[in-house]
């Protein structure tokens, strides 16, 4: 557009989006945008920002503070509400609804944010909660099956899984109470027994994994994800004591098993007929872009620990016990790859660690399980100060909706959710002296990282208000009820 505009002059212009229609879009703009005031609106974006970022305060230099702020920008910038000032909203099926509390949310990366993101988002923004899960329950009455990935509130069946599922799960161990959880159970179900355009469940349950000769790519993986949805599954109907539904997807999370090649020690590609994909080579990467295999943008060493998000013994037990599981875990973050750079660009490898590819976020974590949990925290160290900085190239890779910045927002804290449904925070190692976190009824929970220096740090002896924990990770409702956490820095 061109304008001839009088010397002096200024063109002003207002834009307001809908999914519903021309006169929401009018209505939306009405309502929230009636005048002509630019430093009104500007000042006002500005306080709801501040508002946002206050929640986490931090004693930290100016870079450290600038890589954090600039992470807590990019996580909060999605989901989005997209229902119109009165509720209205375009659904799944393409009619216009109302959604309850005037909240219909989508540019929801699920695959993504299911690990970090979302249990991130309980903790600073609980508000929000309630409100996303109801959208995810919208939209399983409007399409039959929970939402994949969506935008301008339609799946794109991005990625793989139904990772939904976990979030239902967390918001409901969390506490979460503002949705109904029978119905909330019935579309968990729903999802993982109704076939549709991303899962194959008749398939899934014939063989007790995807074989490769069936579906010909991802197999693995697509069986691995389906696992821990499966475990979702059956702690949401343990909670409402749906015992048979409980029984059937535990024995379901245990399909991973299946897959276990225990002359690699890899989870690796079977056919119908139960016979290995050969030739196997678990250092590269497939992709369905451009090489099709059994994972997905993965490689066969990066899929391995998808089922310790939820079974931790079981994996030990696979490997031969926890010796075999540290040393799983060394090798993981030693061996060389045949492709560092993956198959997107560079993706930050450590060994077989690719930190700008969400599979691994949890892997470092795992130390905290083995007989060398300070060797977590020594990469731990190395990913946050390698792979995340201040400059335009402060990100590896792509952001994924908030996810990437979560990792780093949690981890600098001094924890992460290794299963990210069932209320648990890992303990890493803190990057502040001092961060508080500003809570709901005007609680604090403050993270002091005693001694902190270039040299002390590593932690021991975690202490939640001034008693020692026996266990390596915090639970939710002990953040959210206030208090202190104190970590004792040391160079050793």
């Amino acid at each position: 557009l061109d304008f001839l505009l009088p010397k002096n002059n200024t063109l002003q212009v207002k834009i307001a989006l809908s999914t519903t229609s021309t006169e929401g879009a009018k209505l939306n703009l009405k309502s929230e945008i009636p005048h002509w005031n630019f430093e009104k609106v500007k000042q006002n974006a500005k306080e709801v920002w501040n508002n946002y970022l206050n929640r986490i305060v931090i004693e930290a230099p100016q870079k450290q503070k600038e890589i954090f702020y600039t992470s807590l920008y990019h996580l909060l910038l999605q989901p989005s509400n997209i229902a119109d000032v009165d509720g209205s909203y375009r659904g799944a099926d393409d009619t216009i609804a109302l959604a309850p509390n005037k909240e219909y949310y989508s540019t929801l990366s699920i695959w993504d944010i299911y690990r970090g993101a979302f249990p991130l988002l309980q903790i600073i923004a609980p508000e929000k909660i309630d409100g996303i899960v109801n959208t995810l329950l919208l939209h399983h009455k409007a399409a039959g099956f929970l939402p994949i990935w969506t935008a301008w509130g339609k799946d794109n069946y991005c990625m793989i899984g139904n990772h939904a599922i976990p979030m239902i799960l967390s918001a409901y161990q969390n506490g979460f109470k503002g949705f109904d959880d029978k119905v909330a159970l019935k579309a968990m179900i729903e999802t993982s027994t109704k076939s549709h355009i991303n899962s194959d469940w008749e398939l899934y349950n014939q063989y007790g994994y995807y074989p490769f000769d069936k579906l010909d790519n991802e197999a693995v993986s697509r069986t691995l994800e389906s696992g821990y949805d499966d475990w979702c599954v059956a702690q949401m109907a343990d909670k409402l004591n749906n015992k048979e539904t409980h029984f059937i997807f535990s024995k379901r999370a245990n399909y991973y098993k299946n897959l276990f090649d225990s002359s690699t020690q890899l989870f690796r590609g079977k056919d119908t007929n139960g016979n290995w994909r050969t030739p196997f080579d678990p250092l590269t990467a497939t992709s369905p872009m451009n090489n099709p295999g059994d994972y997905t943008e993965a490689n066969a060493w990066q899929y391995f620990w998808t089922p310790a998000q939820y079974d931790i013994d079981g994996m030990k037990k696979l490997l031969g016990g926890k010796a075999a599981f540290t040393k799983k875990l060394n090798d993981f973050f030693t061996i060389e790859s045949k492709n560092p750079n993956k198959f997107l660009g560079q993706e930050a490898m450590i060994g077989q660690y690719a930190h700008g590819n969400e599979p691994s976020h949890h892997i470092v974590y795992l130390y905290a399980y083995s007989e060398a949990p300070k060797t977590g925290q020594k990469y731990i160290n190395k990913i946050i100060n390698n792979f995340h900085n201040n400059t335009p190239n402060g990100m590896i890779g792509n952001d994924d909706c908030g996810q990437m910045s979560a990792w780093y927002i949690l981890s600098s804290l001094g924890f992460y959710p290794v299963n990210p449904a069932n209320g648990e925070f890992v303990f890493g190692v803190p990057q502040f002296k001092k961060a508080t976190l500003h809570l709901k009824d005007n609680k604090k929970f403050t993270i002091n990282a005693l001694n902190i220096s270039s040299k002390n740090k590593f932690q021991k002896d975690p202490k939640l208000n001034n008693s020692e924990l026996k266990r390596p990770y915090i639970n939710y409702s002990e953040i959210m009820f206030g208090g202190t956490l104190n970590f004792q820095m040391t160079n050793k």
